[in-house]
């Protein structure tokens, strides 16, 4: 390893604790607070003006984060206060790959002392290495931080469309004062009617029992012992497959191989919604996901979810149903019917009593002709994520231990990013 000098993580950065902060001492603003766990609130003023590197000195142990811009590191991190002349984020890397598991010096609560990090032996390179290796993982995560941005910005795009059309009724608003629809073409257009109805509805559009549409089955109440590798089970999605506010999660999926019904069984495609919630706040609760196919093109669905099928002879459409479903509207009527003490349930009356304001056929499937390649997109940009944070995660530890020269791993990122 030309140029890798034996040395210690002190001799090369200074760690320092985190600065406490209550919710009430909180000001919202645009400055993240960064705890063990990541990003916990959000502030007006910062500790350190960034980029930076955090890592998890109590709780999450080790865990590391970094910031593009200005942050507060919490109470429960350590921070780098001084890089020392070094790359930062080939320090962000390089921190990414100590193991912390032996430097635990807490009793019931995980903690890490900085005291203790200084003076751990380490090998270094010199600052041009430093910033050949920085470049090349960084275009790994630049490319994954585009990917997800741009995924983020079909789900708003499909969702806003949603609203325009199903919610504000824009196009209805447009004919009825005598102008065109904005951004629209004119066969789009011509489906939508020029007036409202008695009810408030764009004419000749009804209010319907949402349990006219759509068939609802709860999921596999699945046995631990069966949970199994991903190339011995089939894959298995429950309530941390559902993101925040709706959308897929990966990081939820579970593989199992025990014993199932059909009825349990889901196709990419298909739609699932949260029914468990195991805090009160209904950031879970009640929203939807579409089950990627680059998950395989079948797989199981948990107790904790409920499949959501298009009722036969139904105008609407898995598409339309996820975006009514993620909505202020039909969504939060939905979600109206979630109870429980300790944890939240969604029983299917959910499902059965809510009204919804149904469109005509035409209208939904001019609508999935516009968002379903947006969907559509959004899982080939997750599949190319997946394929970048393997090969980055791959790549790492050669690097950051100079067994992988940089030309190298130059050429098998210039491959894919």
């Amino acid at each position: 390893m030309n140029g890798w000098n034996q040395t210690t993580i002190g001799d090369q950065i200074t760690l320092q604790r985190g600065v406490d902060i209550t919710k009430k001492e909180t000001v919202f603003g645009k400055v993240p607070v960064i705890s063990s766990g990541g990003i916990s609130a959000w502030h007006n003023q910062p500790i350190n003006e960034g980029p930076g590197v955090v890592i998890g000195r109590k709780g999450s142990l080790g865990t590391v984060w970094w910031s593009e811009g200005p942050f507060w590191p919490h109470d429960t991190t350590l921070w780098v206060k001084d890089f020392k002349g070094n790359n930062r984020r080939f320090v962000y890397y390089f921190l990414t790959t100590l193991d912390t598991k032996g430097l635990d010096v807490g009793a019931a609560n995980p903690t890490l002392n900085r005291n203790h990090v200084h003076p751990l032996p380490i090998v270094w390179p010199t600052r041009s290495q430093q910033d050949e290796i920085a470049a090349v993982l960084g275009a790994l995560d630049d490319k994954i931080e585009l990917n997800r941005k741009t995924a983020a910005t079909l789900e708003a795009m499909a969702r806003a469309l949603y609203r325009s059309w199903f919610v504000d009724f824009a196009p209805v608003h447009a004919k009825a004062d005598g102008r065109t629809p904005a951004h629209m073409p004119p066969e789009t257009a011509a489906l939508f009617p020029a007036r409202f109805g008695p009810d408030g509805l764009p004419e000749g559009w009804n209010m319907e029992p949402l349990k006219l549409h759509v068939n609802v089955q709860k999921g596999l109440s699945y046995k631990g012992a069966f949970l199994a590798s991903e190339t011995d089970g089939l894959p298995l999605h429950n309530l941390n497959s559902v993101a925040t506010h709706g959308g897929y999660s990966d990081q939820g999926i579970k593989f199992y191989n025990g014993e199932y019904r059909e009825r349990h069984v889901v196709q990419a495609g298909d739609l699932i919604v949260a029914n468990t919630d195991l805090t009160m706040n209904e950031i879970v609760i009640g929203f939807p996901a579409i089950i990627p196919k680059r998950l395989g093109p079948s797989g199981l669905f948990s107790h904790h979810l409920f499949k959501v099928e298009v009722a036969e002879g139904s105008p609407l459409s898995v598409p339309w149903l996820y975006c009514a479903l993620s909505s202020s509207w039909i969504g939060r009527s939905v979600r109206a019917f979630a109870n429980g003490t300790t944890v939240n349930m969604l029983p299917k009356d959910a499902f059965e009593i809510p009204e919804i304001p149904c469109p005509p056929k035409k209208v939904v499937e001019t609508f999935d002709a516009v968002v379903a390649p947006m969907f559509e997109k959004q899982d080939d940009l997750q599949l190319e994520i997946q394929t970048l944070a393997q090969l980055r995660d791959t790549l790492l530890p050669r690097l950051m231990s100079g067994e992988l020269r940089v030309g190298e791993a130059k050429e098998l990122v210039e491959d894919v990013a």
